[in-house]
């Protein structure tokens, strides 16, 4: 009965949104999202794939509620016959990729071919992508010296939390989140706060951290150091190296734990720097106000400007749900 009536009002749904917009001879399909957040960058992913043939909206799940979320978005998709020819679902990874069917949520994620996945943790990960940071800083600073290389630093950064992610992963893919969840990684991989004339001492905490959590692990379970080595070796193929971990990470530790960490001395730097150009070049006092409050003016908070960042499209994992529309969406016309 519970099966029959979320058939019927995502069906309602369904025709609801069909008759908002103009009559159109193109195909509607509508796609489901977990949260306000998630809506922007699936709208800049599928907006690449509109033509005459079919258009897409990106919509939250409940057409009764205010709820969200991943749960939300699969109940209202997967017992629908609408799933594949007018809706889809697009929602964050999570570890769902990486467990790779060791549980329910992973196997129905990682088979369904009309659910389409982040493949990296979230869509902070993408928002967080090394090689557009430095963009992110030029656009809420209007100052574009770089400051850090941050390829290189997350790089590092990964590659000294990879022997523990794997660990964390280990325990999830056994269905046990007590003995080391999530939330003691990222205790373990958090940032202090960043130097910015020394950035990477920040990274040697981590390291010593890091170390001495390996070394609990080793010794409480020395019978799967061997297990977590080789697991390590079957992730690979999914994207998972030491130098990419960052990406695979939790979306709001990445966020607000690491990268947030270290945007915001840059920026604040950044901002300074101009400011002293500023003074040194006006001529008087007039001059410097009016040009330091236009200056002012023109700035951006540095958390904005990464939640707007747009700038992932060349990393793998956005290749790889590119390819998943493309896909579905030649299949739809066989």
């Amino acid at each position: 009965m519970a099966t029959s009536l979320r058939d019927n009002l995502t069906s309602a749904y369904l025709d609801a949104a069909h008759r908002m917009g103009p009559k159109k001879a193109r195909r509607r399909i509508v796609a489901y999202v977990e949260s306000y957040d998630d809506v922007a960058f699936w709208r800049t992913l599928l907006s690449e794939f509109e033509d005459d043939e079919h258009y897409f909206q990106v919509m939250l799940p409940s057409a009764t509620s205010l709820a969200k979320g991943k749960k939300m978005v699969l109940m209202n998709t997967l017992n629908t016959a609408e799933l594949g020819h007018s809706l889809i679902a697009c929602v964050d990874s999570d570890y769902d990729f990486l467990l790779q069917g060791a549980t329910g949520m992973s196997r129905k994620i990682n088979s369904n071919p009309y659910i389409f996945q982040t493949y990296g943790y979230a869509i902070e990960s993408y928002l967080c992508y090394a090689d557009s940071l430095h963009e992110v800083c030029v656009q809420a600073t209007l100052n574009d010296r770089h400051v850090v290389d941050f390829h290189a630093f997350l790089t590092r950064y990964s590659q000294i939390i990879y022997p523990l992610f794997l660990w964390n992963v280990w325990f999830y893919r056994r269905h046990d989140m007590h003995t080391f969840p999530m939330y003691d990684f990222n205790a373990c991989t958090r940032l202090q706060d960043v130097n910015i004339r020394h950035p990477y001492h920040s990274l040697d905490a981590v390291q010593r951290s890091v170390e001495d959590k390996l070394h609990e692990l080793h010794r409480r379970f020395p019978d799967s150091v061997e297990k977590v080595r080789k697991l390590g070796e079957t992730l690979r193929p999914l994207g998972l190296e030491p130098d990419t971990t960052y990406l695979y990470i939790q979306g709001h530790h990445l966020m607000d734990g690491v990268v947030m960490k270290l945007l915001t001395p840059i920026c604040t730097l950044l901002r300074r720097e101009r400011e002293q150009e500023i003074k040194r070049l006006a001529e008087h006092s007039e001059q410097f106000h009016n040009e330091l409050t236009g200056y002012e003016n023109s700035q951006t908070n540095v958390s904005l400007m990464l939640r707007k960042n747009s700038g992932y499209k060349q990393l793998y994992l956005y290749q790889w749900v590119r390819n998943d529309i493309q896909k579905f969406l030649d299949s739809e016309r066989l």
